[in-house]
């Protein structure tokens, strides 16, 4: 699965919230200042291009949807993230962000009953 850029994933993740959309739906969720309409529309092109997004007609428009789950492209970024900064350990990772982060215990023993609960629904 290929690395999205920032602006491209602002645009997925309006487009795994609201699922289904033109891209002036798009838009009208993105911060101000607002980007120009050619702008999102090439953006969602190259989503498109790269497999993420595909396309239904509606009128004489296009209504745009994603092909990857938000919970794929969360893992495989998050893989990386590791593998690149912290050699492959997610030990290394927690730590980190427990050092920098002043994280108490608590916060991690909720974080640990979170990763329990999801490994029970699979």
């Amino acid at each position: 699965m290929k690395q999205l850029t920032k602006a491209e994933e602002e645009v997925m993740q309006i487009l795994w919230q609201l699922q289904k959309c033109n891209v002036a739906a798009v838009i009208d969720q993105l911060p101000e200042p607002k980007p120009a309409y050619n702008t999102v529309s090439t953006i969602v092109r190259i989503l498109e291009s790269k497999g993420f997004v595909d396309h239904e007609q509606e009128g004489k428009g296009y209504l745009y949807f994603p092909l990857v789950k938000k919970s794929d492209y969360s893992n495989q970024s998050i893989n990386k993230l590791v593998d690149g900064y912290f050699q492959g350990s997610f030990k290394s990772m927690v730590s980190f962000f427990m050092k920098k982060n002043d994280m108490s215990l608590s916060e991690l023993e909720s974080v640990l009953n979170e990763i329990k609960k999801e490994e029970n629904r699979e």
